[in-house]
């Protein structure tokens, strides 16, 4: 084995799970964030965890209103899941220009990516600083999603997006 850098050992874990996340700001507009640090951090209760850069949009929104939505976009999505990852909702209002039809959630404000292979609806219980990024943990009130297409987004370290068709020839017990 050989010593990498940071950069690229971290870089060598790709490809990663793309998620949009949805929350809503300190005036109730929606955003929507793409995130690819999430983990489910307990089974009970159930409880999600997303890791949110200080300077991005999203941040205050999740941390004044407490709830998030995670949606995994299914393969359909990626132009408009793209979008949500490379532009700022200081700027322009992605609920509107990425292409995405959003819907009103079950049991939060944040909306509801129609369509999203799974959408986990959450209410922050906890949050704390790691470095440059405010990890909330969120508990899970609702979930939802395609049960006939599970299909959804992941992104490599040159960022480019593509789905997985989640069947496997070979496996290991």
């Amino acid at each position: 084995m050989e010593t990498l850098s940071q950069d690229d050992a971290f870089a060598r874990s790709a490809p990663m799970v793309y998620t949009v996340v949805t929350s809503v700001d300190e005036q109730g507009k929606p955003n929507a964030l793409g995130v690819s640090w999430v983990t489910r951090t307990s089974f009970e209760p159930f409880l999600m965890l997303i890791s949110i850069d200080h300077s991005r949009y999203s941040h205050e929104g999740i941390r004044k209103n407490r709830e998030f939505v995670i949606n995994y976009p299914a393969p359909d999505h990626m132009s408009g899941a793209w979008v949500c990852g490379t532009t700022s909702g200081r700027n322009s209002d992605k609920t509107k220009t990425s292409g995405l039809t959003f819907i009103k959630s079950e049991k939060v404000r944040p909306p509801t990516i129609d369509g999203a292979a799974v959408a986990i609806e959450c209410q922050v219980i906890s949050e704390f600083e790691t470095g440059d990024h405010t990890i909330f943990v969120g508990k899970v009130v609702a979930t939802r999603g395609n049960p006939l297409d599970e299909r959804h987004l992941y992104v490599t370290a040159q960022f480019q997006l593509f789905p997985l068709d989640n069947t496997f020839e070979e496996s290991v017990p």
